[in-house]
């Protein structure tokens, strides 16, 4: 695994396709991962117990980083007189929207982060006989 692949990686993360193949599918619907990539054959949760709590943990920094950033901004051009009702519910509304939209990205990209940190080993594969090749000698 070289660097290069790491935007390779993400990017197919973002796409909501299989970080390691780029094929799919990968969701059965927008709240449940398939048990593997459609097209290789890679299982999607690696095995530990509570395995998705870093994506947890990632999307719910990324969502309070980006409700704070937005608050400031909009208080700060607004100020003296920021519309206080707007940005209450507004930053409710968006909190939730945020957290339906981007849990699925949330999941693959921790999945991304970690075929990069922990590369995939045949066992990775159940039931195929695909041979693991880097993400980067695949379409």
């Amino acid at each position: 695994m070289t660097t290069t692949d790491l935007p390779l990686l993400f990017t197919r993360a973002m796409r909501l396709r299989c970080p390691w193949c780029g094929g799919g599918p990968v969701l059965v619907h927008w709240f449940r991962m398939r048990e593997c990539c459609g097209a290789c054959g890679l299982r999607l949760e690696r095995g530990e117990p509570g395995y998705f709590v870093g994506a947890l943990a990632v999307h719910l920094v990324a969502l309070e980083l980006s409700f704070a950033l937005t608050f400031v901004f909009i208080a700060w051009q607004t100020w003296p007189d920021p519309p206080w009702d707007l940005l209450l519910w507004g930053s409710v509304g968006t909190l939730v929207i945020g957290a339906l939209v981007g849990w699925p990205i949330a999941k693959l990209t921790w999945l991304a982060f970690d075929l990069a940190v922990r590369p995939p080993v045949e066992d990775d594969f159940p039931g195929t006989d695909v041979a693991v090749a880097a993400p980067g000698d695949r379409a």
